[in-house]
């Protein structure tokens, strides 16, 4: 895998709307000033991409549109960094555009760049995947830069502040606390505290005992149902083949899946389905550990864990289960295709190389 180089101070970095346009829409406004003045706290200069803004009707209608503002990001020598807007539900439609054009393939693979994002930008991973580039399951833009409190959240601010650093390891230690989602997200919410819990459980063991090493490959487990079946869109799992979104079964021998439920939180009965689908495509039979994320508000936080375990027990997979990435607040970025390590005994989980290539700096 490719790797980007690290951010740095003055560098231009790109907000794209690769699924959802609502950045574009003027519930929105208030957000996007909050994130582009996050940004340039950073140090960083925010580009917004000339159709990020158009809003939701638009950019649901011209997913060309979307892939266009994602080329021309790569094609910018001057852009160091993409951030995705948001999530959604059809950057799948995207694939046409940037896998069929050789121009796209070529910048990613020239001239690789930092891409971080969550949720249905799990498509958009797996395109860079495919195309050797690692990116960042991680930070979005409006979820995490555009947070309404007066600070983004600790843990959350300690990963953005890790696209600055390039250790030669790095621990994703348990956060200390967890916040529910919004209910409110109009200017009256602006300055006004998330509700915050203690973390009680920290990295849970479900099954498994001593070191697990492998390379990181997943994302939100909703958008692979997607992929691989006709429950949200009838031409989705075609595409999703036409163009190997999902990695054959041979590509995930070995590896550490990483997982987690999406903000529509899926009742226990449709994890369950998500699961078998992993099972009938032999990933779940070929992974050698599992990394399960805090599902958003701890909704079936108990109700999922049985279910982890029958799901693959002829294969007594070992799970790590509560970390803290995708839809849960607070969250840590998880490099695609790096090599990480869990400690079962210990229950600890890290990354065993650099995220950047480069030299290595220390972590600060």
């Amino acid at each position: 895998m490719q790797k980007p180089a690290r951010l740095k101070r003055g560098d231009q970095v790109a907000i794209v709307s690769l699924s959802s346009g609502i950045l574009g829409e003027p519930s929105s406004q208030h957000q996007l000033v909050r994130g582009v003045h996050r940004l340039m706290a950073l140090g960083l200069q925010p580009v917004i991409m000339p159709y990020t803004l158009r809003g939701l009707t638009y950019l649901k209608q011209h997913p060309e549109a979307r892939a266009a503002d994602l080329k021309a990001a790569f094609l910018d020598p001057q852009i160091k960094g993409i951030v995705a807007a948001i999530g959604g539900d059809d950057t799948y439609r995207l694939a046409p555009y940037l896998l069929d054009d050789p121009e796209f393939v070529q910048a990613v693979q020239q001239h690789p760049k930092l891409v971080t994002g969550f949720s249905d930008t799990t498509i958009n991973h797996l395109m860079f995947y495919r195309l050797g580039l690692q990116t960042f399951y991680g930070p979005n833009f409006l979820n995490d830069l555009a947070e309404l409190e007066g600070n983004m959240l600790p843990y959350t601010a300690q990963t953005w502040a890790h696209y600055f650093q390039n250790p030669a390891t790095t621990a994703i230690v348990s956060s200390e606390a967890w916040y529910e989602e919004r209910t409110e997200f109009s200017v009256a919410a602006l300055n006004q505290p998330r509700v915050c819990h203690a973390e009680q459980y920290h990295y849970e063991v479900l099954r498994g005992q001593g070191q697990v090493t492998g390379r990181l490959l997943g994302g939100c487990i909703d958008s692979f149902d997607d992929l691989l079946t006709t429950n949200r869109y009838p031409d989705e799992a075609t595409i999703a083949k036409k163009y190997q979104l999902v990695p054959p079964a041979s590509d995930w021998q070995d590896k550490i899946l990483f997982i987690e439920t999406s903000n529509e939180c899926p009742t226990p009965e449709k994890f369950a389905g998500m699961l078998a689908q992993l099972k009938r495509v032999g990933i779940l039979g070929a992974v050698v550990a599992i990394v399960m994320g805090k599902p958003q508000d701890e909704q079936y936080y108990d109700a999922y864990k049985p279910l982890l375990l029958a799901a693959t027990k002829p294969f007594q997979t070992a799970i790590l289960y509560n970390a803290n990435f995708g839809h849960a607040y607070p969250r840590t970025a998880l490099p695609y295709g790096a090599i990480a390590t869990i400690d079962f005994d210990a229950a600890s989980f890290s990354i065993q190389e650099p995220f950047f290539k480069g030299t290595v700096t220390a972590d600060d």
